[in-house]
Order: C-alpha cells, then sequence, then structure tokens
C-alpha cells in the first residue's frame, strides 16, 4: 500500500510565489528563498539567546520553523503588506486564510507525519513565533537594505518602517543582531575579509 502525498512535491513550488509584488525589485525574491533567509536568522537569533544571553532556546526548533512560516503562501499566494496589515478585521481574516491553508498542507500528509509536521508549521509557544517574526523582519530588513545598494530607493521608506518595528519588538538578541552583524551587511566581500588569503 503505497501513502503518496502532494506536501513535498508543493512545498518545492514555493519558488514561483514572489515576494514584494508591489514593490519594484531589482534584485527578484521568491518565498523558498525568503524562507531559507528567514531560518539562517531564526537559527542565529537562538543561538544568541542560549550562549549570549544564557537563556534556555532550541535554535534548531526555530530555524525549521522559520522553514515553514510561509508554507501557507503556496496556497494564498504572497498578499501584498498594505493589504494584509490594513485594518484589524483583515489581519484576522487573511490569519484564518492562512491557517486554513496549513491544515490543507498537512492533510495532504499521511497520517502518521500530520501531527510531528504540525509542530513545524505552527509555532506552539508565543515566544517561538515572537523569535520567527523578528527573523522574518530580518530578512525584510536586508531586502530593503540590498535594495538600497542597488540604488533602488522604492525600499527606502520600508527599510526605515522594518528597522523601527524591529526595535520596538525589544527583544535583546534582536538588538545585539542589529548591533553586532547587520553593519557587516553594508560591505563589500573584499571588505567583508572574505578574499584575503
Amino acid at each position: 500500500m503505497t501513502n503518496e502525498t502532494g506536501f513535498f512535491a508543493l512545498l518545492y513550488r514555493m519558488r514561483y510565489i514572489s515576494r514584494w509584488g508591489l514593490m519594484r525589485s531589482s534584485i527578484p525574491e521568491n518565498i523558498q528563498e525568503h524562507s531559507h533567509e528567514v531560518a539562517v536568522y531564526a537559527h542565529a537569533l537562538g543561538m544568541i539567546r542560549r550562549e549570549v544571553f544564557r537563556r534556555d532556546c532550541d535554535a534548531e526548533h526555530l530555524a525549521v520553523l522559520a522553514l515553514y512560516h510561509d508554507a501557507s503562501e503556496i496556497l494564498t499566494g504572497d498578499l501584498p503588506t498594505p493589504i494584509k496589515y490594513h485594518d484589524k478585521a483583515i489581519r484576522t481574516a487573511y490569519k484564518d486564510v492562512e491557517r486554513l491553508a496549513e491544515e490543507k498542507l498537512l492533510g495532504m500528509l499521511p497520517e502518521s507525519l500530520r501531527e510531528p509536521y504540525r509542530g513545524a508549521i505552527q509555532p506552539e509557544t508565543a515566544d517561538d513565533a515572537a523569535l520567527v517574526k523578528a527573523a522574518d523582519k530580518l530578512s525584510a530588513l536586508v531586502k530593503c537594505m540590498e535594495e538600497r545598494k542597488a540604488g533602488n530607493r522604492e525600499f527606502l521608506s520600508a527599510e526605515a518602517q522594518t528597522r523601527a518595528a524591529l526595535e520596538a519588538m525589544a527583544l535583546p538578541e534582536v538588538d545585539w543582531f542589529l548591533q553586532n552583524c547587520l553593519p557587516a551587511f553594508e560591505k563589500n566581500l573584499d571588505e567583508l575579509g572574505a578574499m584575503e588569503p
């Protein structure tokens, strides 16, 4: 007997969902690339929490949550931010749509895998959700910085708003990353020392 599932084939299609639909981007981005980047930042925030601030944290679980944080967009698409966050009613309705899409995806898995994958797709704690959200915003901030560096002024206000939102989170891990890691994103390859023997 086979347990054929389309779950992973749908995940593969994350590469076809473009981000920043209302913005003129110099550097195209899809949700597959974005999810990888968010996973790297979520893992980093977890490691910073655990190793720098000596607070218990499962950084590896955060990375997994981040890999799947936009999985529902395979079915919903990436709704532009001005619409998604326009008012509370739209935010609530969109969250409901995201949850239905997540359940549809989970329902495609063999029953023995559904609950384990639920823990990867839906954060179990508000603390985990906050760190993944911060990682998501870090990804957006770096995207805005890269667009600015490419000469694209389209992202200037988004950069300022995203940085302000990150600072307003008042998470010590995020503040540490902004102070100690983010400045390097302004440097070129030679300045980073990657080409030195």
